[in-house]
């Protein structure tokens, strides 16, 4: 009675074991039904879902929650109707001009010091702990002493979301400096290669993969530190916004507000991740 099925058994193993790696391989892929892309897109829709139901079934009052069409409804009042004297487009244009000349100012400042960090102990010993001393202090810990120093007006905003992005950037640097082979730099020293030659051409692009790293973590501590920077007498801005709103428990502008500072965050994450596919897309393939 059950031989046959113990033969058909038999058979299947059989066929299992001499197929190819590369078959086993396109068999394993075909089990899995949804990309990547799709489970994202997926687990978006289902928080979505799981949003409009709570709302809709009154599980959660208004004041607290309220529904996707109140927040899309508030997205097209804000948007041309404007909030606290201004579009939301007004008060986005505020936080990115802000982040942009801070991610600028960090850029331009954090590389060459972290390069000379990794390449000279001098300035390995006297920058080095004065970058490791602040850098674990919140923004708001020191954002006090920053408005004593430079007042209410746009630099000190601008200077708190620049220290928040300057350490990760400079630390990343720094470490992906040292971490060059020493192998590339010896076959370049071997070659006549100048101090500045050895710099730009071989410790600079092996090092720019964890520099854009560091670039992408700076960017993210900045973008969270736009909040606290926009509560220094800020007139625009998406933080002010969100701060706003809630003084006045507008928590539909609340709720767009925070959205948008997400949505935007992620476009900003992609764009550095594409910035890392175009220009060192060795970078993670082993």
């Amino acid at each position: 009675m059950f031989e046959p099925i113990l033969i058909a058994q038999l058979q299947e193993a059989e066929q299992v074991r001499s197929m190819r790696p590369a078959q086993v391989a396109a068999a394993s892929k075909s089990a899995v039904l949804l990309s990547p892309v799709q489970w994202s897109v997926l687990s978006l829709t289902s928080l979505l879902t799981l949003w409009w139901l709570v709302s809709w079934q009154g599980w959660v009052a208004p004041l607290f929650l309220p529904s996707p069409q109140a927040v899309l409804t508030k997205l097209w009042l804000v948007s041309n109707q404007g909030f606290m004297d201004a579009t939301l487009g007004q008060h986005l244009a505020a936080s990115l001009s802000r982040i942009g000349l801070a991610l600028l100012a960090a850029v331009l400042l954090a590389i060459p010091v972290g390069l000379a960090i990794g390449l000279s102990p001098i300035a390995r010993g006297l920058l080095d702990p004065l970058i490791e001393l602040y850098r674990p202090i919140p923004p708001l810990a020191y954002l006090p002493l920053i408005v004593i120093w430079f007042g209410i007006g746009e630099f000190s905003k601008v200077l708190l979301i620049y220290l928040a992005i300057f350490a990760p950037i400079a630390i990343a640097t720094a470490t992906a400096v040292r971490a060059v082979e020493p192998s590339r730099i010896q076959a370049a020293q071997s070659l006549g290669a100048t101090r500045v030659q050895l710099i730009s051409q071989v410790i600079f692009p092996s090092a720019l993969p964890d520099i854009l790293t560091g670039i992408r973590i700076g960017l993210g501590a900045g973008w969270s530190t736009l909040v606290a920077a926009e509560l220094v007498a800020a007139t625009r801005g998406l933080g002010f916004m969100v701060q706003s709103a809630a003084q006045f428990l507008v928590s539909d502008v609340v709720v767009l507000g925070i959205a948008v500072i997400a949505l935007v965050a992620f476009a900003l994450e992609l764009g550095l991740r594409y910035l890392q596919a175009r220009y060192v897309p060795w970078h993670g393939r082993g």
